[in-house]
């Protein structure tokens, strides 16, 4: 199997060239072509000899997953959908030892707005943390994204040349894919690679604790948690994982860190109706995180089969909105975007949801 150039460091492809006998030099030129001008193939690296093209290509591939669909919402959201193949969970193995892969699919979304290009990116096939009320966490897991994966969300999408912000929100945890996540992060913020500031990239997460605090201290870039009840027992009945990682430990480990500066911390908070709008939750979730400088982001919850709660109405997002911002906690409403096409939070789910709508 031939081994992808997508993702690698200066240091790995300089490797991969002494070894194939060609000039250092030739690792720089591969990286400014893979992360610069993002090209689809290795023939595309004109300014490598033909030569040395064929001795990479007998041994190595580009691994870029181009997408397989696209849709356009009414309000300019765009959702494409990647054929992805990953190793199939439970170790199983190929007679000749080789893992067993299943072949799946993950969606990125691109959010216009102004002059920004937003993507949102997939890190996982399926999600672990089995959230009740989100697609990708009702399909079960279907296995991590590989780096090449997770860039080709960056570099096969129509609009990759005008990308100015990403967002880790999409399919999966993105920490429990710490390593080949930190890896794209380091892709995207390098001055060899993509040469974002870390400002541009922000990372969505339940909470992983372990992985959280490397997280942290790995990195400058933004963090989102998503938080969604303020009441452990009732966190717990949506999101399984408050038993693995409680809300209050989160908060706590974050009060840790310095969030004054550049990097921003803020909590995704989807709004159910007569779930967790009430004044009760708005005073526990000012009491929670009352002296840590953060943002909230209110949620509208948008309807997937067989769950029983809807969405707060509008009237209560807002005074639940006001009643967080006058007790000095800065909250906002996100605006919804792309629900026509199954793109907004908590929609996505591949061909594996597909099926089920």
């Amino acid at each position: 199997m031939k081994r992808k150039l997508l993702g690698m460091t200066p240091e790995e492809l300089q490797n991969v060239v002494l070894d194939l006998g060609l000039p250092k030099f030739t690792a720089g030129q591969i990286a400014q072509w893979m992360y610069v001008r993002k090209v689809r193939s290795i023939d595309d690296m004109t300014n490598i000899s033909k030569a040395g093209r064929e001795l990479l290509k007998e041994r190595y591939e580009l691994g870029l997953v181009p997408y397989c669909e696209v849709v356009e919402s009414v309000d300019g959201t765009k959702k494409y959908l990647f054929p992805v193949s990953t190793v199939r969970s439970g170790g199983l193995k190929n007679p000749d030892g080789t893992p067993v892969m299943e072949d799946s699919s993950v969606e990125a979304v691109m959010i216009p707005d102004g002059d920004r290009a937003t993507v949102c990116v997939s890190s996982q096939s399926g999600c672990r943390m089995g959230c009740r009320f989100c697609m990708t966490g009702r399909q079960g897991f279907h296995g991590n994204l590989t780096v090449a994966d997770i860039l080709s969300q960056f570099v096969a999408i129509d609009e990759a040349g005008i990308l100015t912000n990403a967002v880790f929100m999409g399919m999966g945890e993105p920490l429990d894919n710490f390593d080949n996540v930190m890896r794209v992060i380091e892709v995207l913020t390098a001055d060899w690679g993509f040469g974002w500031s870390p400002k541009r990239v922000t990372l969505s997460t339940i909470g992983v604790i372990p992985q959280l605090k490397r997280y942290l201290e790995g990195t400058r870039c933004h963090l989102a948690v998503s938080l969604h009840n303020p009441f452990p027992e009732e966190r717990l009945e949506m999101m399984p994982v408050q038993k693995a990682w409680n809300i209050e430990d989160v908060v706590s480990l974050l009060r840790q860190y310095d969030f004054t500066g550049q990097r921003r911390v803020s909590f995704e908070y989807t709004m159910f109706a007569g779930f967790n709008d009430s004044k009760r939750h708005a005073d526990a979730l000012v009491r929670m995180l009352r002296g840590l400088e953060c943002r909230v982001n209110l949620i509208r919850f948008h309807r997937i089969p067989d769950f029983p709660y809807a969405c707060s109405p509008a009237p209560v997002m807002e005074a639940f909105r006001d009643r967080l911002n006058r007790q000095g906690l800065t909250t906002t409403i996100r605006a919804s975007r792309g629900e026509d096409i199954l793109a907004a939070c908590g929609m996505l789910a591949g061909r594996h949801g597909q099926k089920k709508l």
